[in-house]
């Protein structure tokens, strides 16, 4: 019965907005100087505005191609990269990320409070692991809800989360139980 898992979420890091976001511009940026290099002669857009010719030969534009395509299969390997495994079981939160992290084990009987907050207010965030900043502990792949815990020495932790409701719900019951 102590073995039992009570709540499991698992957070994949290719699924962040942030990250997502900024590989596929990269990969624009190599699509474009790809065509731009196919394409080499001077156009003029508006009559105030011309494009000048490509600066890059042909040899090298075949290489952006390539690393547009290296850009985009590596955005697809990484919807398989587990970034960050939550699980309650027992009377502890479970925190593990990639293979190079450490485990986080939070005791779930030294809990005072948990809510169900907002992770940030900015629209895309990096995703950490681990990370003490501003007197929290931050734990966050993707989406846009979290789970603020604090204990009973007044550290906070900040788990983002898609399913911050069950969690919240899953660890309130726990702290009632104890």
């Amino acid at each position: 019965m102590e073995d039992e898992i009570l709540f499991e979420e698992k957070q994949y890091i290719g699924y962040n907005k942030w990250a997502i976001i900024w590989r596929t511009v990269l990969a624009l940026f190599c699509f474009l100087l790809y065509y731009w290099s196919e394409n080499p002669k001077p156009v003029e857009v508006v009559n105030a505005i011309e494009i000048p010719a490509s600066p890059v030969g042909e040899d090298s534009g075949q290489l952006f191609f390539l690393m547009g395509l290296i850009l985009m299969c590596l955005s697809l390997i990484l919807i398989f990269v587990l970034h960050l495994h939550t699980k309650i079981v027992g009377n502890s939160l479970i925190l593990d990320g990639l293979w190079t992290s450490r485990k986080v084990k939070i005791d779930l009987n030294n809990i005072v409070d948990v809510k169900k907050v907002k992770y940030s207010k900015y629209l895309l965030n990096r995703p950490v692991y681990n990370l003490h900043f501003k007197n929290k502990i931050r734990f966050f792949t993707q989406g846009n809800d979290a789970v603020e815990i604090t204990d009973k020495d007044g550290l906070k932790y900040r788990v983002g989360s898609q399913k911050a409701d069950e969690l919240t719900n899953k660890i309130t019951q726990l702290m009632s139980k104890i």
